[in-house]
């Protein structure tokens, strides 16, 4: 059976070992003001996907999938059918929006069907798909979204099964959310055979002429010594990719994101970066965690952030980006919480509501 979506859990707190990164979370201090309200993309410029555009921005004047093939899509849907109309109209907030595809097929030959299918898709559309490689080993070090491959060997025919997908069509891929932090947090995986597969998936899929790669590098309060990251992203491959994503899957405001990018970016001595908006509205949960449970995992009050661009007017950042599907529970962190990745309608009502 295919998987097709998968949530994973955001960190908020670094430096402790994997088994106490699973139940708790750090402080992250006083909320956040509001995101800024997004930018306009831009109408001009060349046809997404066919080259990478001149300039500094790999991403500059694309236009992001908008999956109409959505659990947002089909909730406004049948909403609107029971006369919710006020609800279907707020979860348009998401259904309307370009939201990044995760990738969880384990077998090769329903991988690369199932990239080559969203890839066709989005290129028909004239848009650039942001699609999610999580399939590296000891995926989430066996929290909430554990699993991933058995093997190394397994992993590499996967992450080239990716790669066949998606040819020469054009799309951007995030590889391995979390798995680069990890390794710096005491995750029991190698980090050595770690690193060297993320850098080969990198290598892999780089050879698509018109694949974009950004590597995971976690978010601003997990790995605080941008210095010690940057010598990891290194390893992992960086500097063969088209820059590193921050923030997927968690809350951290956008002006945090940028600050902390922008220092490890000088650390890599120039990189661009990408930044996960799509739960950020409200910045994150302001104490270490929320009745019982860590405070990165389906905290209340949070809204959506800036929509997806790569008009971003920010400095070394080539877009804004819904990686997180707004609405996928961050995992069974309390009773009557859905699964990680399971589509929560009423969370993904009050996040679209409070924005």
């Amino acid at each position: 059976m295919i998987v097709r979506r998968f949530g994973f859990r955001g960190r908020l707190l670094a430096g402790t070992g994997a088994a106490l990164v699973a139940l708790v979370a750090g402080c992250s201090g006083a909320p956040d003001e509001p995101d800024p309200p997004p930018s306009t993309p831009r109408a001009d410029g060349p046809a997404p996907g066919l080259a990478v555009p001149p300039g500094d921005n790999p991403l500059a004047g694309m236009t992001f999938f908008v999956d109409p093939d959505t659990p947002a899509a089909g909730q406004k849907s049948r909403w609107a059918a029971a006369g919710r109309t006020d609800d279907a109209a707020q979860i348009d907030k998401i259904a309307s929006r370009p939201i990044a595809y995760w990738l969880t097929a384990t077998d090769p030959a329903e991988i690369t069907a199932e990239v080559d299918s969203v890839v066709r898709r989005a290129g028909a559309a004239g848009q650039m798909p942001v699609l999610v490689a999580y399939h590296v080993p000891q995926r989430d070090c066996g929290s909430y979204s554990a699993g991933g491959a058995d093997s190394a060997e397994e992993y590499r025919a996967w992450i080239r099964a990716v790669a066949a997908g998606i040819g020469s069509q054009a799309a951007t891929v995030v590889v391995e959310p979390d798995a680069v932090a990890h390794a710096l947090d005491g995750c029991k995986a190698s980090a050595s055979e770690r690193f060297a597969l993320l850098d080969d998936a990198v290598t892999v899929l780089k050879q698509g002429p018109s694949t974009r790669v950004y590597l995971d590098a976690g978010n601003p309060t997990w790995i605080r010594d941008t210095g010690a990251l940057a010598d990891a992203l290194r390893k992992a491959g960086v500097e063969r990719a088209d820059g590193f994503a921050l923030n997927v899957s968690n809350f951290v405001s956008t002006p945090d994101n940028v600050e902390y990018g922008g220092r490890l970016a000088q650390a890599l001595g120039g990189a661009r970066f990408v930044i996960d908006t799509s739960r950020n509205g409200a910045g994150p949960w302001p104490g270490g965690e929320v009745d019982g449970g860590p405070n990165w995992c389906n905290p209340p009050g949070r809204a959506l952030g800036a929509e997806p661009t790569s008009d971003t007017d920010l400095p070394g950042v080539d877009a804004l980006l819904w990686i997180k599907r707004p609405g996928d529970s961050d995992g069974a962190c309390r009773p009557g919480e859905p699964v990680a990745g399971e589509w929560w309608p009423d969370y993904a009502l009050g996040l679209a509501t409070r924005s």
